[in-house]
């Protein structure tokens, strides 16, 4: 179609589009490569299928937080993956006029039909998130925008231009029609209102096909590089527990936790190109539901902001300035409860809480800058093992007269209930595991307790930052649990759970004490059987209805949800979900360490639970694990509602019905 100068100036087009298109990938290459090496190649197959299933079927967006607007986005990935079709079909047509990619049958009928379909799709999706980003505007879209405006220019530009590309073409050559509708209505209205010859058909393609290499040039040095990226990072998420803390090798370590840029992993650097925006994350991050200045998906951003904003010295391989001191706050790093729910909804499964994880870490070990109220906190767990402060020989007292004898005692049980600290020393806590040892009895469980060779299982020393004394607490159980050859460890804080069953293994091969093969079971899953079984002589109470509140570190980070409700129906009551329940739980705030702060910015967290609860009118308010037994309490009495309303665990109403 072009003659032989077009053709030249056309190619050397093509030329610099595509080496535009690649330069600002190759920098983005190069600048993840600044991260710490991390082995995520395992299991390729899997990684492989995980990342075509997401962007073909889009599963990563179609979910249930924002259904409508995932759906849409099937309009805009097909419509793209047919306009990437018409534009090899339009560079061959600059060089020969036949020229089509499907040649002239069947298969090109059907695809002129089919691009003319997701061109309007394709329309009214950009019409749809205009309205959506600049009119109805959510909370969550707080990043400049002019990245979207840009991008729907260019959506809209392309595929207007195709339109009068294709109504041009089929005016020239009307037995070119083939099935494209929309295409033969614009050559009428075409026709109509001039001549249509070669060089108009020559305008139009013009026109078309530099607004799609400006599209192409784009994406790129956009956010739209989630097209690429973000599949890519499905592929290379981690497997394992997602809040999981990797070991430090604090002797061989001369940095601890993330100081600079380079000491995060280039996975951690992938996650900020792979960000969509979406703001899903911001919607579900309890911090910033409760107006904290903390927004997981700044965080995130903020990585690529710094990438690209420092990429010649990074490229240098100078010395780098400290990530901390001029990219986050403080009030960003402290006020995460590390509840996981902005990892949970991201469709690219970009990795929050390692980033939190390693700049606290940074702070406590390297820095010894963290608030205030932490610092009686670390040193009752440094003198005494639990953060109340209590003396570690009380640890036991809890069981007086509870006919409770140690593994020291009698090591010929069937599994060992670790107490923990909220039991050993908090009264509420107290409480609950007289109530677990009553529901033991019962059923004839043959149990035991450390007593006093048991210590704090470090879960909020860790997550609050201070990794070194974590592990001086982790390798004393682990030397403990393996003398007396346990097998089995009873839980009943959801965290003592996740540090056990997630975390210890990890640890244990990295300090080399052996293979851990302890079974880490929940008291909510362990009461649940033993109700199933028959091996409890429950009198059912009359019916009531009763809302359980999930906590994070069950039902998100382990995905244990069901076993409570079970428990409940069973007892003859009806459950009464809140507005966020299972895997969309809202924290009760005191995850992440932040039980021992002081919450002084924006709302309590606790509040937003508790009016959740209350909101469903019922009298009994359930949980299953004592940071979210004293916090929903807590709440309760803040709104004046502790004479109407009673917050109990799974293990006191299972307790209740059994006889006296």
């Amino acid at each position: 179609m072009l003659h032989w100068l077009e053709m030249i100036v056309f190619v050397i087009i093509l030329c610099l589009t595509v080496y535009g298109f690649f330069k600002p990938l190759y920098l983005r290459y190069r600048l993840i490569r600044r991260g710490k090496e991390e082995n995520r190649f395992d299991k390729p197959f899997t990684r492989i299928k995980e990342a075509v299933f997401a962007f073909f079927f889009l599963t990563c967006s179609v979910k249930r937080e924002r259904l409508f607007t995932g759906f849409v986005h099937f309009f805009f990935l097909y419509g793209s993956l047919t306009f990437d079709t018409v534009s090899v079909n339009h560079i061959l047509e600059g060089f020969s006029a036949d020229a089509n990619f499907f040649g002239h049958g069947l298969i090109r009928s059907l695809h002129s039909a089919w691009a003319d379909i997701f061109g309007i799709m394709v329309l009214l999706a950009v019409l749809y998130f205009l309205v959506r980003r600049y009119i109805v505007r959510p909370r969550s879209y707080t990043y400049p925008c002019r990245e979207s405006l840009w991008i729907y220019a260019l959506l809209i530009t392309v595929t207007l231009t195709f339109f009068l590309y294709e109504g041009a073409a089929i005016a020239y050559k009307p037995g070119h029609t083939y099935q494209a509708f929309a295409g033969r209505l614009i050559a009428d209205w075409l026709t109509g209102i001039m001549p249509v010859g070669l060089t108009l058909v020559k305008i139009m393609w013009w026109v078309h096909i530099l607004n799609v290499f400006a599209f192409v040039l784009y994406v790129p040095r956009s956010k739209y590089l989630h097209m690429m990226a973000g599949p890519i990072n499905i592929a290379f998420q981690d497997r394992d527990s997602k809040a999981a803390i990797k070991p430090m090798d604090i002797e061989n370590t001369e940095t601890y936790g993330v100081v600079k840029i380079t000491d995060l992993t280039w996975k951690d650097l992938l996650d900020g190109f792979a960000c969509i925006d979406c703001g899903r994350c911001d919607d579900y991050c309890p911090a910033n539901r409760s107006d904290k200045p903390l927004s997981p998906k700044k965080l995130i951003l903020k990585i690529k902001d710094y990438l690209l904003s420092r990429q010649t010295l990074l490229l240098s391989k100078a010395e780098l300035p400290n990530l901390m001191a001029d990219t986050y706050t403080d009030d960003e790093i402290w006020t995460c409860t590390t509840c996981g729910a902005c990892m949970h909804v991201c469709p690219v499964k970009n990795e929050h809480l390692p980033k939190i994880f390693g700049l606290r870490q940074s702070r406590v070990l390297m820095e010894a800058h963290f608030p205030e109220e932490l610092q009686p906190f670390f040193k009752n767990m440094e003198t005494n093992a639990n953060p109340w402060g209590f003396g570690s020989s009380t640890r036991a007292d809890w069981a007086a007269g509870l006919d409770v004898k140690t593994l020291a005692e009698d090591p010929d049980v069937d599994i060992l209930y670790w107490v923990g600290c909220a039991g050993s020393f908090d009264e509420r806590g107290k409480k609950v595991a007289a109530s677990l040892v009553k529901i033991l009895k019962a059923a004839s469980v043959r149990f035991g307790i450390l007593g006093l060779e048991e210590g704090c299982c470090g879960d909020q020393a860790r997550r609050l930052g201070h990794e070194y004394l974590f592990q001086v607490m982790a390798q004393q159980n682990i030397e403990t649990l393996q003398k007396y050859r346990v097998k089995k460890i009873l839980v009943t804080c959801p965290h003592g759970l996740h540090t056990f069953r997630n975390e210890y293994p990890a640890f244990a091969r990295m300090k080399g004490l052996g293979a851990w093969s302890v079974e880490v079971i929940h008291h909510s899953q362990f009461i649940a059987d033993l109700v199933r079984q028959g091996k409890l002589p429950l009198r059912q109470k009359p019916a009531e209805t009763v809302t359980f509140h999930d906590p994070c570190y069950l039902a998100r980070h382990n995905h244990i949800q069901q076993p409570p409700r079970d428990i409940l129906s069973r007892l003859g009551a009806r459950v009464k979900e809140m507005d966020d329940h299972h895997y969309h739980s809202l924290c009760c705030g005191a995850g992440g360490g932040l039980m021992w702060t002081e919450e002084k910015l924006g709302r309590r967290i606790n509040h937003i639970r508790t009016d959740e609860a209350l909101k469903t009118g019922v009298r009994t308010i359930a949980t299953a694990c004592p940071f979210c037994l004293t916090m929903m309490e807590d709440g309760v009495k803040d709104r004046g509602k502790e004479g109407e309303r009673r917050v109990k665990d799974i293990a006191e109403l299972v307790a209740e019905c059994l006889p006296a």
